[in-house]
């Protein structure tokens, strides 16, 4: 462990709320993430949604292949290994993935552009874990946006009307073992930075998640067992101006010793509402911060989305 992402314990958040929030905003403006230890998300949650995705992953591909959404820019379902590829990158990332999304309320303004995510079936254990699961991490995000809010000289409750109903997604994420050697130039994750606000990722069993400082050094992110690891998105970049940033990471392919074992890992996006307009913070902008056009969080969404293969322009 580096001393960059020293771990943040969470109970002090509860003790001293200026304190956690200091700590939390003075990793994000250095690397643009932070680790945090003694996280509240219940443990046996954690792996009943771990072993459900195992038994997704494990179903043959036409099973799999049903629940793939390819017109609905595959925001909910699985999406097929060797689809999806970083900014900028032609080659496709070494992965296949899951999506649940937000449970919507029946008479929701959002139901146009936000689909119910799809029952599994030949899991039965599936739906219910990777929904506790959500909706853990989704209360753990708003709190800890409490905290970057009081970083930002915000009400801590800013950010709260903001997420409420936002498009965040739960990723089950499942990087195959490599049996041969992987194609020249690709990556398990090529490097990238998050759409959202912000991120929070349970580590992985397998290593290979680096983080690209300022510095331009790539740093290895090893968190320890009862840690998170969270990082500002690209919204929270534009948001701020730039004074939190989005930082670039990936996943590297393993070392040869460790190729034949899968990786599996369960980012959570956590997004504004579909209507929020991200526009630069007055007190961000007075610190230097870039002004950018104000922008939906849709319309942002939209935008990234089609840059990275996921929706065909």
């Amino acid at each position: 462990m580096t001393d960059f992402f020293e771990p943040i314990p969470f109970p002090l958040w509860k003790t001293d709320k200026a304190a956690f929030a200091e700590k939390l905003g003075r990793s994000f403006r250095e690397t643009g993430f932070a680790v945090i230890a003694g996280h509240p998300i219940d443990a046996a949650v954690i792996d009943r949604a771990n072993d459900a995705a195992k038994d997704f992953f494990k179903l043959d591909a036409d099973t799999k292949e049903k629940y793939h959404d390819a017109p609905g820019g595959r925001q909910r379902g699985y999406t097929p290994f060797a689809t999806e590829n970083a900014k900028g990158q032609k080659a496709a990332d070494l992965k296949e993935f899951w999506h649940t999304g937000r449970k919507l309320p029946e008479d929701s303004r959002y139901r146009q552009t936000m689909k119910d995510t799809p029952v599994v079936p030949e899991v039965p254990t599936f739906d219910p874990a990777t929904r506790a699961f959500y909706d853990e991490l989704d209360e753990f995000g708003r709190t800890l946006l409490r905290a970057v809010a009081l970083h930002l000289e915000l009400p801590e409750d800013w950010f709260d009307d903001k997420v409420e109903m936002g498009n965040s997604i739960l990723r089950l994420l499942h990087y195959p073992p490599q049996d041969n050697p992987p194609p020249a130039g690709t990556v398990r994750a090529a490097a990238h930075e998050d759409i959202n606000v912000i991120t929070l990722l349970l580590g992985a069993e397998e290593a290979g998640l680096e983080v690209k400082h300022r510095s331009g050094k790539w740093l290895a992110v090893n968190p320890p067992p009862d840690a998170l690891v969270i990082n500002c998105g690209d919204m929270l970049q534009r948001l701020t101006g730039g004074v939190l940033p989005s930082t670039t990471h990936r996943v590297v392919n393993p070392e040869p010793a460790r190729a034949k074992f899968p990786r599996y890992s369960t980012p959570f996006f956590l997004h504004f509402n579909q209507d929020f307009v991200i526009e630069q913070l007055p007190q961000c902008l007075a610190e230097g911060g870039k002004a950018e056009p104000p922008i939906t969080a849709q319309d942002y969404l939209m935008e990234r989305l089609r840059e990275i293969g996921l929706v065909k322009a």
